[in-house]
Parts: C-alpha cells; sequence; structure tokens
C-alpha cells in the first residue's frame, strides 16, 4: 500500500467513492493456490505459525512487515483464508506474452491494482482497501509503506490503522522471516535457501484506542500493531520512518493531519 507524509489540518474522512466494486479471488485463486502450495512447502519448506489466529469468515487485515516483492505471494499461500491486497499497476500493464501472464497471475492471487504515489493515489488506495473490508474480505497491507531495504523494521504509518478504527475491522499482525533473502530487492528469480517463517499474530481489536477520527487513536493503533509486528518477526527497530519520494500531497493533507498514513 502507498504511503505520504502529511502536515495539514482537515477533515479525518474518506470522500465517498462506491463506483468501484472490490474484485474477489476466484477459481484460479483456488487453481494457483493448489498448485502454489506444495510447491512452496516442498521448495522452501515454510515454517507457519498461528493460522489458527486468523478469523475464519469476516473482514480482517493482515498488517505485515514487508522485506520482499514474494511477501504478497508468501502470505496467500500461507494464510487459511483467501487474501485480497493491492499490488503497483504497473505489474497489471505489461505487453504480449509474458504481461498476459504477470496479470493474469496477480489477478489469480487476489491482487488488484493501484497507483502508487501520495495525493490522490494515496486516497484511492483507502478507499478501496476500505470497499474490500466492508465486502468482509482479508486484505493484507504494509503499515512501513514500502519494503526494508536493509532488514531493519521502521515505523508504521497510520493508514491501516485508521482503516482498522473507521471498519471495525480486526488486525492480524504477521511476522515474515527470511523473504528479503529468498528474493532480494533488484533479484529476478526467488533463491531456494533460507528457510523461511510466516507467523500470524493474535488479533487486535483498536477500537480501545479510540475513533478513527482522533490522531492520537491512529498513532497509538499504529503502534500497537508495529509492536506486535516486531514480536512475530524480530526485526531491529529502525525508529524512522522509511521514507519513499512524494509527490502532490496537497490532497492527502486534508485526509488525515499530522501524520504519516
Amino acid at each position: 500500500m502507498t504511503e505520504a507524509d502529511t502536515s495539514a489540518s482537515g477533515p479525518s474522512e474518506l470522500p465517498e467513492d462506491d463506483d468501484a466494486e472490490p474484485r474477489t479471488a476466484g477459481f484460479l485463486y483456488g487453481l494457483i493456490r493448489f498448485i502454489l502450495v506444495p510447491l512452496v512447502r516442498v521448495l522452501y519448506r515454510p515454517h507457519i505459525e498461528g493460522r489458527h489466529n486468523v478469523p475464519k469468515h469476516g473482514a480482517v487485515i493482515f498488517a505485515s512487515n514487508h522485506l520482499s516483492f514474494i511477501d504478497s505471494i508468501v502470505i496467500p499461500v500461507a494464510s487459511p483464508r483467501k487474501v485480497h491486497f493491492l499490488a503497483k499497476s504497473s505489474y497489471f500493464e505489461g505487453t504480449g506474452f509474458k504481461g498476459w501472464v504477470n496479470r493474469e497471475l496477480f489477478l489469480a492471487i487476489g491482487a488488484s491494482p493501484i497507483r502508487r504515489g501520495a495525493g490522490q493515489a494515496a486516497l484511492d488506495a483507502l478507499g478501496q482497501s476500505r470497499r474490500m473490508l466492508e465486502a468482509g474480505q482479508a486484505t493484507a497491507m504494509y503499515p512501513e509503506g514500502t519494503r526494508s531495504l536493509d532488514g531493519r523494521l521502521y515505523k508504521g504509518r497510520t493508514g491501516v490503522a485508521f482503516l482498522a478504527l473507521q471498519t471495525g475491522a480486526p488486525v492480524v499482525p504477521v511476522g515474515l522471516v527470511n523473504t528479503d533473502k529468498i528474493m532480494p530487492v533488484g533479484a529476478k528469480f526467488p533463491r531456494l535457501r533460507p528457510r523461511i517463517a510466516i507467523r500470524f499474530g493474535e488479533p487486535l481489536d483498536l477500537t480501545k484506542h479510540g475513533t478513527a477520527e482522533s490522531g492520537k487513536a491512529r498513532r497509538l493503533a499504529t503502534d500497537e500493531i508495529m509492536s506486535s509486528i516486531h514480536a512475530l518477526s524480530g526485526q531491529e527497530l529502525a525508529n524512522a520512518y522509511n521514507e519513499a519520494p512524494a509527490h502532490g500531497i496537497d490532497r492527502i493533507k486534508q485526509v488525515l493531519p499530522h501524520e504519516r498514513l
């Protein structure tokens, strides 16, 4: 999910946008999962913990650390239920046979295209994720905003907490281990070693912190999410935001003030 730095004041609500219906992973999701799960288990022997912590029905947010491109494949493979997530629109825009294969693969594993960036793109990402949750889907998100290039766990941005507080969806923290070593940034193909781990934590009810309109509640809820992820991943803490270049942030400033989404 794309995040943005914000600093102006304004209302803490997303604009209503009911034009785009959330995608539902269908037959191809089951088929590809049927193929991928045994393949991944044979090749990588993943250590999966806490699958019983994932609610069987209803909206849920998987809030995970983000180390590698393959994180968005690993989580659906390990999860006991269908997982939807947002992926860069560029993954869906290739031409020729390779572009078609990439597009169909991402659609099949539950991905929906979203433009990366700040401003309206960040609003679109939040709105699309909200519609997924309102449809009772499980969606995976990365509070750090982008992949960690040095393996450390960065401070969480408040978009995930905002959605959880706004929709009432529980948050299941996820700790991924060694996915960056399997497929480092820039690698074209995954390696076969070392062993990876996927750890699902107990669901977090963040409503005790307050409402989505409260900046303090969003910050406290985000800190609880990141603390739970840290306990699962065991990463070194960066104590900083994983900053990405921001462009056109004026619109997003009107949504969630004084914080990084």
